[in-house]
């Protein structure tokens, strides 16, 4: 997707993709965007494309639902997202990387190279099942769904381009046995955790699994079915983990190269932390390496294109469209287009200082959607991956080996073609 990208359509404001079955229409005016992810969601839900490719693993949960279904699943998932509550959650995400700093100090003691992106998937996974579950990635169940996010995320890009250009509007979406096969082993091994979460009585326990089990819709009462967990779980771990893992395999590339922005980086912890220990509070004060990760963001959205599918024919920039066109929103193009942003391809974390972030148009950044549909978990993602990048700077020098071969590819997150090699080196 992103290779097929014509400079025009980083100069544009609305353009017709030409020599498609269905009809597409490219938008980047954030004027327009704003109004139809926001104003008109109802009108433009995700894509059928989108919701063929995971239906698979989440059948029609909160990711890809739309109407009443999509408002009962967000009226009983928001409780338990109280969970998410900053404080509790940050506990975890320090044990995980405690925990995978001996991993990265064998790498760097050994001079061994490794995958930057298969890291950074791991990490986060471990995070995210912490904060589900209580329990580490360690286990059989967790280490088996990992890998099989890994497959499932690498078998259904392959037919995204194809279907985007060939198919028609509404079609059912075959997807190859490799995809199906990743997603009933996802499925079958969160039921294992399930089971073993709801057999857990301990009292001290505090996750979103324990908190969704209970959650019950405010307006009739009924509570989620174990499919309906499953499914919501399946999102969690998606969007929980592989996200935040490919985003921060991009700013740890980009800051092999950026040695400013590394010192900078490690000037901050220094002035807000006390003997190296970063606590909430003093990750909540890094507003450069927060600002590193938002450029990065910026950079290499985890959603590259955001397809949204027209429910009835109508208008939209001065071009006509009939039901089931496709309204192509990318963050891909919109943070990287000439009149939103100056020097839009280079790497400037400032951008984003209070002064200079009233210069961006309202709009134009958007790399957790915006509107109802925005994504829940931002706030999270935000402190999860400042962390990671300040505990990883302040410990280590990185080397990306073979840089020129490093290219980005739009599968489910902006992710490369080929992978990221690494080395570490430990900081005196």
């Amino acid at each position: 997707m992103i290779s097929l990208m014509p400079k025009i359509a980083y100069q544009t404001m609305i353009k017709e993709v030409g020599w498609t079955r269905r009809k597409i229409i490219l938008v980047n005016d954030p004027e327009i965007v704003q109004h139809i992810m926001t104003a008109e969601v109802a009108d433009y839900p995700k894509s059928d494309l989108m919701a063929g490719a995971l239906a698979p693993l989440v059948r029609d949960s909160v990711f890809v639902s739309n109407g009443e279904v999509w408002e009962r699943q967000r009226r009983v998932i928001s409780p338990a997202f109280s969970h998410m509550r900053l404080g509790n959650a940050f506990t975890s995400m320090a044990a995980a990387i405690d925990l995978y700093e001996e991993t990265f100090d064998r790498y760097a003691e050994t001079g061994e190279e490794f995958s930057l992106e298969a890291a950074m998937s791991n990490l986060t996974a471990d995070i995210i099942c912490r904060t589900i579950f209580s329990k580490t990635l360690g286990g059989e169940a967790a280490q088996r769904v990992y890998k099989a996010f890994a497959d499932f995320q690498d078998s259904v890009a392959n037919v995204r381009v194809f279907r985007l250009w060939l198919g028609r509007a509404f079609d059912d979406i075959s997807q190859p046995v490799a995809v199906t096969r990743a997603a009933t082993e996802i499925r079958e091994q969160i039921g294992v955790m399930l089971d073993e979460r709801e057999a857990d009585t301990r009292s001290d326990l505090s996750d979103i699994a324990g908190d969704i089990m209970k959650a019950t819709d405010p307006r009739d009462g009924s509570a989620f079915t174990r499919e309906e967990l499953v499914d919501h779980i399946g999102v969690f771990f998606l969007a929980g983990h592989e996200t935040t893992a490919g985003a921060l395999a991009w700013a740890f590339y980009i800051l092999a190269h950026q040695p400013d922005a590394v010192r900078r980086i490690r000037d901050e912890i220094n002035i807000f932390t006390e003997d190296g220990v970063l606590d909430i509070e003093a990750v909540k004060k890094l507003e450069f390496t927060k600002n590193v990760f938002k450029e990065t963001l910026r950079l290499y959205p985890p959603l590259g294109f955001i397809p949204r599918v027209a429910l009835r024919a109508g208008q939209v920039g001065g071009l006509s469209f009939p039901r089931g066109a496709m309204i192509l929103i990318s963050p891909w193009l919109m943070h990287r287009h000439e009149a939103f942003w100056k020097d839009p391809d280079l790497f400037d974390p400032d951008r984003f200082t209070p002064i200079r972030e009233k210069e961006i148009p309202k709009g134009a950044y958007l790399p957790f959607g915006q509107g109802p549909r925005i994504c829940i978990g931002a706030a999270f993602g935000l402190i999860e991956a400042t962390l990671c990048l300040a505990r990883v700077i302040a410990r280590y020098d990185i080397d990306i080996m073979r840089p020129e071969t490093v290219r980005p590819a739009a599968r489910l997150t902006t992710r490369t073609v080929s992978g990221i090699a690494a080395k570490l080196k430990r900081r005196r």
